[in-house]
């Protein structure tokens, strides 16, 4: 009898879970979501699912969706060693299409604390655990070659990864949430299950790129889990995705708009809140 009661609790219970998986990928696809051309292949996409209608919560989800064809915009980094600038700033000095945050970065004293190389130039070490290991975020990197088309690579194990990439602009960052259409391994820390304002950036089959904020902190917007994240990038169709720094970091800022997410560093559901930041992803002019 308890094993036959067992099994029918396991059934029900995956069954639940099937069905509620089935029904956010669905509410995240059939979302009447707005829609609005900032560049030459490029869209602007946000929705706010206000119902409590998405891991049965309300969310503000915000992307960019840039086609890699002809006249679209290129990818970039900015970034400061010492001093913090909000992502808006950074955008606007940088003549920027959009802009969205980086990488980790020391709040006190400004500077990232993973690896960074602009226009080939190495301007920072992965700063590493006491024991030597890199931190989960430190196994995967935003890069972008010559001509300003940007991917994502995994961390192969040796100690001089980065290094070696052969990009002129590489970003560490993570976790690393998909790659080559598989699902990652995450933690089970904090950081990972609990949610936070979250920043993404996925690659879709089709070669196409998203920048992807997600709200949090708020009664409008929970945030999300890493894993809740992950979902999100691979109902959007993205093959490769990663983490970027989140919490009142997480900014999306567009030409003419400004930001278009709902910052939680000023604690207000308001376009007010950014967060000084040591780097950025740009799209610019081609």
């Amino acid at each position: 009898m308890r094993k036959t009661a067992l099994i029918s609790f396991l059934f029900v219970a995956f069954s639940y879970l099937a069905f509620a998986q089935n029904t956010d990928s669905l509410a995240l696809v059939n979302a009447q979501w707005e829609k609005q051309k900032i560049a030459a292949k490029t869209k602007l996409f946000t929705h706010h699912f206000n119902q409590k209608d998405l891991f049965l919560a309300n969310q503000f989800i915000s992307y960019i969706e840039i086609k890699r064809k002809g006249n679209a915009p290129i990818f970039a980094f900015g970034n400061e060693v010492k001093v913090k600038k909000t992502t808006s700033d950074f955008a606007n000095e940088l003549d920027a299409i959009a802009a969205i945050n980086g990488t980790f970065f020391d709040v006190a004293n400004g500077g990232s604390v993973d690896f960074i190389k602009v226009n080939g130039t190495i301007i920072k070490q992965n700063i590493l655990a006491k024991n030597g290991k890199r931190a989960k975020h430190q196994e995967s990197a935003i890069v972008i070659d010559g001509n300003g088309r940007l991917a994502l690579r995994k961390w192969d194990n040796t100690p001089d990864w980065e290094n070696n990439l052969t990009e002129k602009d590489v970003m560490v960052s993570g976790p690393l949430l998909i790659f080559n259409k598989k699902m990652e391994e995450l933690d089970s820390s904090s950081f990972t299950k609990l949610r936070h304002p979250r920043t993404a950036i996925g690659i879709k089959a089709n070669g196409k790129v998203i920048l992807l904020t997600v709200d949090g902190r708020q009664e409008n917007s929970a945030g999300m889990s890493l894993h809740e994240l992950t979902k999100i990038m691979r109902w959007l169709g993205c093959v490769n995705a990663v983490n970027l720094d989140g919490g009142g970091s997480t900014t999306l800022w567009v030409q003419n708009s400004g930001v278009v997410n709902y910052p939680s560093d000023n604690k207000k559901w308001d376009h007010e809140g950014e967060r000084k930041v040591a780097n950025v992803v740009v799209l610019k002019k081609k």
